[in-house]
Formats: structure tokens, C-alpha cells, sequence
């Protein structure tokens, strides 16, 4: 059986019909909830993904399940975060871009003194990034400090398991065995394979649902108003380049100068110079 073959009958097994116009109201309304761009490839993952929320909602098909989305305000409103929640992407890990976190280390010892040191992460996703942050804050300047790290992510569902802080021990061991001993909790019994991130960690991070796409970030004025750091990996390249930059100017706004922003390992703010400096791989200063 040849691959068109294969494709062909996957198409014939779904449950729901799911036209090219679908596909294309989907795009439409995920760039408008959350800037995200999906490129025609991604066909067969949305279908994946949303048709779990139409037999949830028990829906017959995609058209009715997106005119309700649109025209209805009251189903909307409880299932408007769900289908931002089934199209967002959330591969992560601890350390994950390991060579960050020396820079972020070296950079918080360098901080000025007279204000708390503050950190944000923009893409919390499942917590294991925001975590590895505090740990770093811990292992740079002790537990004495008042430093504190801001974890946002648009998906409520993985802020729900984020703020757990349980996680599998073979995923936590990427932080290494003596941190491994140092910041986390082994589970015994029925909970043997688990870990628990430590409470002096996790007492550093706050949780909170953000859309980059908000205008005036109000969470982030509370939290501030300016940060020192911010870890914005692997996001951007999910926006359009109109969004790109609109989100790019807001963090600028929110972050201090002299301040450091992290980015994905294929992503490229050297465009933004009036903002941004290039400092290491995908380390930027703000200007």
C-alpha cells in the first residue's frame, strides 16, 4: 500500500468532515485568539486535535462547532480557552537550551542590588522551564534572595499541571543527579518514580494565564513594572511577522535596560536593532 493510499484511508476513517473552509475559519480564528499562525501542513493536527473538543461539546460536525465559536457568545465563553488550549504546542523540558542558563547565572550576579531581581518566563508551558530558572536564581544568589520568577502561558490546562510541580523522574534527571538531590522530592510507594519540585522553588514562581497578544499587560506592571530577564523560547515562531514585532515592542517596554531576552534556538531578533543587541547565541540585550 503506497503512502496516498494510507492518507486516503485515514481521510475516509474520520468521524467528521472537515472541508478546506474549515480548516481555513480555523486558522482565522486562532491567529485573531492568540496570533498564532497555522501554515497548511498542519491540516491533519488541527483535525486531530478539535475533534476531541467536538465529541466533547457533542457536536455533528467542524462548520457548527465553528459558528458556535463565532456567533454564539455564551458557548463561546466557556469553550473559547479550550480551543486555544487544543492548538497550543508545549514541547519542553528542564534546562532544555542548556547554554542559557550559565549566562542567566552569570547576568543575575551582576544585577543592581537595590531592587529584587525579577524574571520572566512567557511561555511557562508545563513548568519545567520556569523551574529550571528558579533553580538557577537559587544556585546564583542563594536563598536569601527576594528574587521571583513571573511563569505565563496562554494554556490554561498546562499552568494547571505547571503549578503541580510533580513531574516524572526520568524527565527531571536532565537537571543532573546533584540537583536532582538538591531541589526535588523523590516520591515512594504508589508515588515511586515521581518527583516533587522542592517548596523553595517552587515558592519563586508565580503562575499566571497571559495572551501576548493583551495590550498593556497590566500582570506584568504588578509584577515589575520592569524585569530583569525574560525567557521568550520558541514562541515567535508560531507569529506572523506583524505579530512578531507588536509582541517583540511590548517586551521591550516591560524589560529593563541592560535587561537579557532569551530566545529560541531558531529564532532571530537581529532585525529589531533599535530595541535589541545580539549578546551570545540567541541572547539579546535590550538597548
Amino acid at each position: 500500500m503506497g503512502a496516498r493510499d494510507t492518507l486516503s484511508d485515514a481521510r475516509d476513517a474520520r468521524i467528521f468532515d472537515f472541508s478546506a473552509s474549515d480548516f481555513g475559519r480555523v486558522r482565522r480564528l486562532i491567529h485573531q485568539l492568540a496570533g498564532i499562525d497555522l501554515h497548511a501542513g498542519k491540516h491533519n493536527m488541527v483535525y486531530s486535535r478539535l475533534s476531541r473538543r467536538l465529541r466533547a461539546c457533542r457536536m455533528d460536525s467542524f462548520a457548527r462547532y465553528l459558528d458556535q465559536l463565532e456567533n454564539s457568545a455564551a458557548f463561546a465563553s466557556q469553550e473559547r480557552q479550550e480551543f486555544v488550549n487544543s492548538l497550543t504546542t508545549n514541547l519542553t523540558s528542564f534546562f532544555r537550551e542548556a547554554h542559557h542558563f550559565p549566562v542567566l547565572a552569570e547576568f543575575l550576579t551582576r544585577c543592581p542590588t537595590d531592587q529584587p531581581v525579577r524574571v520572566w518566563c512567557a511561555a511557562a508551558s508545563t513548568g519545567e522551564e520556569p523551574y529550571s530558572i528558579a533553580m538557577t536564581l537559587l544556585e546564583a544568589l542563594g536563598p536569601a534572595s527576594a528574587a521571583r520568577v513571573l511563569a505565563t502561558d496562554i494554556d490554561t490546562q498546562v499552568l494547571s499541571c505547571a503549578s503541580r510541580a510533580v513531574y516524572r523522574e526520568q524527565a527531571a534527571r536532565a537537571c543532573g543527579e546533584q540537583r536532582m538531590r538538591r531541589f526535588f522530592l523523590r516520591g515512594t510507594g504508589s508515588n515511586a518514580g515521581s518527583v516533587r519540585v522542592r517548596p523553595e522553588v517552587a515558592s519563586l514562581v508565580q503562575f499566571e494565564q497571559l495572551n501576548l497578544l493583551e495590550t498593556g499587560w497590566p500582570l506584568l506592571n504588578r509584577f515589575g513594572p520592569q524585569v530583569d530577564a525574560v525567557f521568550c523560547r520558541n514562541v515567535m515562531i508560531y507569529f506572523s511577522r506583524p505579530t512578531q514585532r507588536a509582541v517583540l515592542e511590548r517586551i521591550a517596554g516591560v524589560l529593563r535596560p541592560g535587561g537579557l531576552l532569551f530566545a529560541g534556538h531558531s529564532e532571530n531578533f537581529t532585525d529589531w536593532r533599535d530595541s535589541f543587541a545580539l549578546r551570545g547565541r540567541t541572547v539579546y540585550e535590550r538597548l
